[in-house]
């Protein structure tokens, strides 16, 4: 199981809680910054802030894919991000599901935090729009896997 995961460091598994997603049809690049900013939070505040991003109420800074990205006010230390809703609401899903993985296993979700959580590209799915004169231009799906590693707080 700890195999598929990028994260295999020596946790204590009996206070560790894992969930993945694969293939999920959302941006890599956004989905890079948003667990940038959400790893390391306790799972109550990640969840509270995916939330307000899906409601547009904060913003997730872009600090490595942000050229030509506006800036967006109350961000503190980072001026340029964006509101990415659809990744947002994908990756609440998997965090939701880790957690309820944790509750499963016994652990105390109050004390959760979220130890690894990465992002990866998956599968490019082809496709193809029309164009003048017989011809048509690549149109292609990018996939992206999530996983998430939660960890009971001492």
């Amino acid at each position: 199981m700890a195999n598929k995961y990028a994260y295999n460091n020596d946790v204590d598994e009996a206070k560790t809680a894992r969930a993945m997603a694969k293939s999920l049809k959302i941006s890599p690049k956004h989905s890079v910054e948003i667990c940038r900013t959400i790893r390391g939070m306790e799972v109550g505040k990640a969840k509270a802030y995916l939330e307000d991003v899906i409601s547009m109420k904060k913003s997730v800074p872009f600090k490595r894919h942000n050229k030509k990205v506006g800036h967006r006010k109350g961000q503190e230390g980072w001026p340029s991000g964006r509101y990415p809703v659809k990744a947002a609401e994908q990756i609440l899903k998997v965090l939701e599901n880790a957690e309820a993985n944790a509750e499963y296993k016994g652990l105390d979700t109050e004390k959760l935090f979220i130890e690894h959580i990465s992002s990866h590209r998956g599968v490019i799915i082809p496709g193809y729009i029309p164009r003048a004169f017989g011809r048509m231009t690549p149109f292609n799906t990018p996939t992206t896997h999530i996983q998430i590693v939660l960890q009971e707080a001492n």
